[in-house]
């Protein structure tokens, strides 16, 4: 009876303790293989954020790298990608003001400087989500005659030339920037005539800004 007791509790005993060890064993195992369900999963690289599988909104420290990322490389497919992912966060009102309170706004603006079209044009769609915020204006006023030239002696109905008088559009909504564009009323007018259907809806909004302004003034 006793002996039987007895080996009962070896029995439960060794039980017990290969349970334990096949714990300890799932443990080490997972964590051999990068311990899902144990460790916070690793932040993404610059890189990876630009990947067009990132969906989410970036927080302010995802912004700085991509910030850092755009302003130290010159590989023109992933300032292109920077640029589209920073444009589609811009988007968002808190981003806006994060982006500016980075010194985002000058480091997006020095690419409408450069040679390839697609990054001046990605560069200009970064600065129209950018500009909603009235204070972001401030910043981007500078660009303006720079803009303004671009989308005169650019290509006629391009995607930068369209890109560029969204971006003139949202800058003159407000009446703090709209004289600027005093010198190329003459210019507007001539384009209105030759661009095709998204260009003269496009350029019609932006000479109804501008006159309305005059208007104002008056």
């Amino acid at each position: 009876m006793g002996g039987a007791r007895d080996a009962g509790w070896v029995a439960a005993g060794l039980l017990l303790g290969a349970g334990a060890c096949y714990c300890i064993y799932r443990l080490t195992r997972g964590q051999r293989r990068g311990g899902r369900g144990l460790r916070l999963r690793p932040s993404r690289s610059a890189e990876d954020l630009t990947n067009g599988s990132c969906d989410d909104i970036l927080n302010a420290e995802q912004l700085q790298k991509l910030l850092y990322l755009l302003e130290s490389t010159e590989d023109p497919v992933i300032i292109e990608r920077a640029l589209v992912t920073l444009g589609n966060n811009a988007a968002f009102s808190a981003n806006q003001v994060i982006i500016r309170e980075l010194g985002g706004i000058p480091i997006v603006g020095s690419k409408i400087n450069d040679p390839n079209h697609s990054i001046k044009e990605k560069a200009l769609n970064a600065l129209n989500n950018l500009s909603v915020n009235v204070e972001n204006q401030i910043k981007i006023k500078i660009y303006i005659n720079q803009v303004c030239e671009d989308v005169f002696s650019g290509p006629l109905n391009s995607p930068m030339q369209l890109a560029g008088l969204r971006l003139l559009t949202n800058m003159t909504v407000t009446n703090d920037h709209q004289h600027m564009l005093n010198s190329y009323i003459t210019d507007l007018f001539q384009v209105l005539l030759t661009g095709n259907g998204s260009t003269k809806v496009q350029r019609k909004r932006l000479l109804f800004e501008v006159q309305r302004a005059i208007a104002s003034s008056l």
